[in-house]
Order: structure tokens, then sequence, then C-alpha cells
């Protein structure tokens, strides 16, 4: 049975693999290359919101009444949850064209559950974080299930985000008074 592409993913899916190919080759030369940094800068606006700069975006963060914002923006731990996802999808995009796995398209659902009483310090044995996170993902594409298990794996073992969420990553924080 064959199985045509549509030509936007055809493209798509080029690009990307000319990415990967770029990518290696360079590495390959040069594996101190590989670095990057990451950066984001902001201030506090009104009430609770947070003013975010990354890059040349602007990124609004902001909490529901009842947390003291407007409820103009997503709150902090919103945006770790969409962090989460659109991470999924991006590594999904990648490993799915690394792997030559035909995927037509990708759907990500992410929960997390959170206990208010460690943010607002009513019991110090509750954390403040996400005491589980959920990931449903659904793929659509004419590959054998056993083929997106495989992607699976790959994108498990290989998600940044993912991997942010799942393992203790040092953190090193500086006060400044002015």
């Amino acid at each position: 049975m064959s199985v045509d592409t549509p030509a936007p993913a055809i493209g798509r899916d080029q690009t990307l693999s000319a990415i990967l190919d770029a990518t290696g080759s360079a590495l390959a030369d040069d594996p101190d290359r590989a670095a990057a940094l990451f950066r984001a800068t902001g201030t506090g606006g009104d009430g609770v919101r947070a003013e975010i700069r990354i890059g040349r975006h602007s990124v609004l963060v902001d909490e529901p009444p009842a947390l003291g914002g407007a409820d103009d923006a997503p709150n902090p731990v919103e945006n770790a949850l969409a962090g989460l996802l659109s991470c999924q999808v991006v590594t999904y995009r990648f490993w799915a064209v690394k792997l030559g796995i035909p995927l037509d398209d990708i759907a990500v659902d992410v929960e997390g559950d959170l206990d208010v009483r460690g943010f607002f310090g009513l019991d110090d044995a509750v954390r403040p974080g996400f005491g589980e996170v959920r990931v449903k993902v659904t793929l659509s594409g004419p590959a054998e299930p056993e083929r997106y298990r495989e992607l699976a794996a790959a994108v498990d073992a290989h998600c940044p985000v993912l991997d942010l969420f799942r393992n203790t990553t040092p953190v090193t924080t500086e006060l400044v008074t002015v």
C-alpha cells in the first residue's frame, strides 16, 4: 500500500533533515560548538505580572485573580507545561525524520498537579512544584504502531524539557540589591 505524503510535510521533513545533516557535520568537525546558551530576562510588572524578554520575543506572565493577577496571560506553571508540550512537538518532528518514520500529525496534552500549600508555605512537607505531570501524545501517520513506539522512546530519551522535568538540574541563584 502506498501513502502519498502532502507536499508541506515533504518540505518540512526535507528542511528538518537538512538541519540534522548540517548540525551533525558541524559538530563532527568541532564538538565544542554543541554548547548553546539560552537566556531570558524580565521585570515584575503591576501586581504579580512579569514581562519577559526572550531574544527578540516578549512574553507576558500573569496569575488569575485568586492569586492577585488579572489573568491576562498564562501563569508560570502553565508556561512550564507549555514549554514541555512545545518541546515534545519539536522533538517528535526531528526524531521522526531522523528515524525515517512518517508522521502526519502530533497532538499533545499536558497536565500537572500542584498543591498550592507548598507555594504559600502552609505545609513545608508539600513541595511548591508539580507533584505529578502527565503527557499524552497522539500520533497519526501511515507507520506501524511499533515504529511510533520506537519514536516515543527516542523522544523520551532526547526531549530537553522533558529531561528538565524528570531530572534534577543544578540551579544557582544570585541576589543583587540596589
